[in-house]
């Protein structure tokens, strides 16, 4: 009999594979057995530390938000004022000067939270939209949001008697552009994730061509009207566009969060995902539509503020992972933290303010070359 074929050979095999565990002593064995464990509790650890210290700098940069400006108020003058009034109360002129309470009462507190609100909106909607569509380069303005809004604003500009309501105007294109690129991406009930991200292009096109045509159609002051939102802005902040943007960011966190777990299963591709017993179709509908609506609210408001949705979650996938359950919340608190230090830096750097969509890119696309040239491999989690 040959040996292969010999009784004695699996056997002398599986002793063979034994005897290296045979000869390790009993706690080498219980250590090895260990090390994932610790892996896990370190990932942990290392990510409950990355959100405590984002969520740090997040709040010394709304109280650099509040204090920088043409104005110098003290910090604990605005600490005291914010709590009258949350305590329902006025406060007193001795404590603030009226000049003062105005300043941070009508502008600087309402344009903080707008500008934390936007970040929020558009940073995790951009870290959707690159789960859902397993795509890195996609943001929120793939299924055409941005150039729908553009549109919008521009006809309530450029013929304010047909379209007196410029935000709603923009809101309305925006999310028309969206189910738009929907039923054009989908054939006999489905719609693939690259049909509905090549249909928004599209899209997206034929909205510009728009934009386009009613710049040419405008007046000067009228163009430059365009041009200015077109490029982004918090200039005319209010309590009520951030109570707006805060109503619809906020839920759309808890929600994408919540479905963290199921985003990561899309990453996975449908077919797995649906081995999990996940419906692929479903989750990705629901997390488009709700990260749209964030974004469609945002651009409405501010304008088109480019790179938080593309090059932020990029930036949270370093610090806590791939893993959405902490890539959302990450990619949030960072949006809010890079916009609101960008509009910081846009309306004190200069006498003049400049425009907040210039500031993002100018410091946007440096550093997301730098990200993908140097730690390609640890943004894309492989």
């Amino acid at each position: 009999m040959p040996a292969s074929e010999s009784p004695e050979a699996p056997e002398k095999g599986a002793e063979a594979k034994r005897a290296p565990e045979a000869g390790r002593k009993p706690g080498e064995k219980k250590r090895l057995a260990g090390l994932p464990a610790r892996r896990k509790v370190a990932a942990y650890r290392k990510r409950v530390m990355a959100m405590c210290a984002l969520s740090a700098i997040l709040i010394a940069a709304a109280i650099w938000s509040m204090v920088a400006g043409e104005y110098e108020i003290k910090a604990l003058d605005i600490f005291g004022y914010v709590w009258k009034l949350l305590a329902g109360g006025e406060a007193d002129e001795a404590a603030m000067p009226k000049v003062h309470q105005i300043i941070v009462g009508r502008l600087r507190l309402p344009r903080t939270l707008l500008a934390i609100s936007a970040g929020i909106s558009l940073s995790v909607a951009g870290a959707a939209y690159q789960g859902c569509f397993r795509n890195p380069l996609v943001d929120p303005y793939i299924l055409g949001v941005s150039s729908g809004a553009a549109a919008g604003a521009a006809l309530s500009i450029v013929f304010p008697e047909i379209f007196p309501f410029g935000q709603l105007a923009a809101f309305a294109l925006a999310l028309a552009a969206v189910m738009i690129s929907y039923a054009l991406a989908t054939v006999r009930g489905q719609t693939p994730a690259i049909a509905l991200v090549l249909s928004g292009v599209i899209i997206g096109a034929l909205f510009s061509s728009l934009v386009g045509v009613m710049k040419y159609v405008a007046a000067d002051s009228e163009l430059r009207e365009i041009t200015f939102w077109m490029m982004g802005g918090l200039y005319y902040a209010s309590w009520a566009d951030a109570r707006l943007n805060l109503a619809i960011g906020l839920p759309a966190l808890a929600f994408l969060a919540l479905c963290g777990w199921r985003l990561n299963l899309l990453t996975l591709g449908d077919e797995e995902a649906k081995s999990l017993g996940v419906n692929p179709k479903a989750i990705r509908g629901a997390a488009v539509l709700v990260a749209t609506l964030a974004a469609a609210f945002c651009v409405s408001t501010c304008g088109i503020i480019a790179w938080v949705g593309l090059m932020v979650p990029h930036a949270a996938r370093l610090l806590v992972g791939p893993d959405h359950r902490w890539l959302i919340p990450a990619s949030a608190l960072l949006g809010a933290i890079y916009l609101l230090a960008c509009d910081t830096i846009a309306r004190t750097l200069t006498a003049a303010e400049i425009p907040l969509g210039i500031v993002t890119s100018v410091v946007g696309a440096p550093y997301l070359i730098w990200l993908l040239r140097s730690r390609g491999s640890a943004v894309y989690g492989h």
